[in-house]
């Protein structure tokens, strides 16, 4: 006698067990990178700082004839290029202060096709298929826009003998079934497909390709952050990049970001005025890095304002309550000692003895503030965020 038994749904089932094993297992391991990465980053950021704004300090008492200027430049440069890296490190340790607004997706591919066009050259063609009718997204236009362009220049490198790129956005419904075979939670979601005809990869370059610094280029041509930096960016917005490739038959990727039910932001066209120079107004500056909060200090006293400076927020309530005047500006680190305390200085006098009140805006330092030479205000601002602060 003979007993047969068909294994055919077993078989599948151990299949998409194996396949959803193999994702979670990704997903850590990217999870892991990122957190080291974005970590080691952040330190080393705040020591480019310091680096970069004593060198624009000493360049300042310097003639451009001076040897020591010409020798203090190329300090800055190598610090500047070191910071671009941490810059994309931070985005793909998802460590980055985003600025999501309401988006039209079809709007930032149209906006960044001129540039587009520049990078491929003129033996690869560019096609757009843009759904009319897309819905709206929630992220940041800028950083949106680097993750569109990190993904186009990898596959103009991919293309070294020309071909074609072809942009696709769509509308997405996805459902349980396909969720769990991309490893994507069922949603409604806004597509962005970047497909090119290039050389493609085999599966071990797959599954490696969002690592930093993992490339398959010649040494000095590049970094290997491209990806990772677009990987951080869609992750940190709430979304997923998928890719599709097969060796000899191109590479297709997908940018999946949740749709929202909003209008679309118009992007201002031009920059605001800049702000003038005070020289009676009173700023607290609430920063752990003894280095970082010397630096704040010495640049906004250098033009005119008079600086109150905490560790962490115990400290800044504690000056704030002894302060006899008015606050106008709160500085702050995002992470840093006892930082929940700060927040009562933020909300105003309601809970505080009146004679004293902070009715300025909050300015939240950032772990990727860069700091610029041309300017003291400028360095001390770039990579901050400014939100309007309780009513007082």
């Amino acid at each position: 006698m003979v007993a047969l038994q068909d294994i055919t749904n077993l078989r599948a089932t151990e299949a998409a067990r194996s396949s959803l094993e193999e994702q979670l297992r990704q997903t850590q391991k990217m999870d892991a990178i990122g957190s080291l990465a974005g970590g080691i980053a952040h330190d080393f950021n705040n020591l480019l700082a310091v680096i970069r704004t004593y060198v624009g300090f000493a360049l300042e008492t310097l003639t451009e004839g001076d040897p020591l200027h010409d020798d203090l430049l190329e300090v800055d440069k190598a610090g500047q290029r070191a910071a671009d890296l941490t810059s994309q490190l931070l985005a793909f340790g998802r460590k980055q202060m985003l600025q999501p607004v309401p988006l039209d997706m079809n709007g930032v591919v149209r906006g960044l096709e001129k540039m587009l066009r520049r990078i491929l050259g003129e033996d690869i063609e560019l096609v757009h298929d843009l759904t009319p009718d897309l819905g709206v997204v929630r992220a940041d236009p800028g950083q949106l826009e680097q993750v569109i362009m990190n993904v186009v220049v990898n596959a103009r490198d991919a293309m070294p003998r020309g071909g074609s790129l072809i942009l696709t956005s769509a509308n997405l419904e996805l459902g349980e079934a396909e969720g769990r075979q991309l490893g994507v939670a069922p949603g409604t979601y806004v597509t962005l497909s970047v497909a090119d005809s290039g050389c493609g990869m085999d599966a071990e370059t797959r599954s490696r390709i969002f690592e930093p610094f993992f490339t398959t280029k010649d040494r000095g041509k590049g970094t290997g952050l491209g990806l990772s930096t677009a990987f951080g960016i869609v992750r940190q917005s709430g979304g997923h990049i998928l890719v599709d490739s097969e060796v000899g038959l191109g590479t297709r990727f997908r940018i999946l970001l949740p749709r929202v039910h909003a209008a679309p932001t118009v992007r201002a066209s031009s920059r605001p005025p800049p702000v003038s120079t005070g020289g009676n107004e009173t700023i607290l500056v609430v920063e752990d890095e003894d280095a970082v909060r010397a630096i704040a200090r010495r640049i906004l006293e250098a033009d005119g304002f008079k600086v109150l400076a905490a560790a962490n927020g115990g400290e800044a309530l504690l000056i704030t309550e002894a302060h006899p005047g008015e606050i106008d500006l709160v500085l702050t680190d995002v992470v840093m000692p006892q930082a929940p305390r700060v927040r009562p200085i933020l909300e105003g006098p309601r809970d505080r003895q009146a004679g004293h009140r902070t009715r300025a805006p909050h300015r939240e330092g950032h772990r990727r503030s860069a700091w610029r030479e041309d300017h003291r205000r400028e360095r001390l601002g770039a990579g901050q965020q400014v939100r309007p602060r309780g009513p007082s």
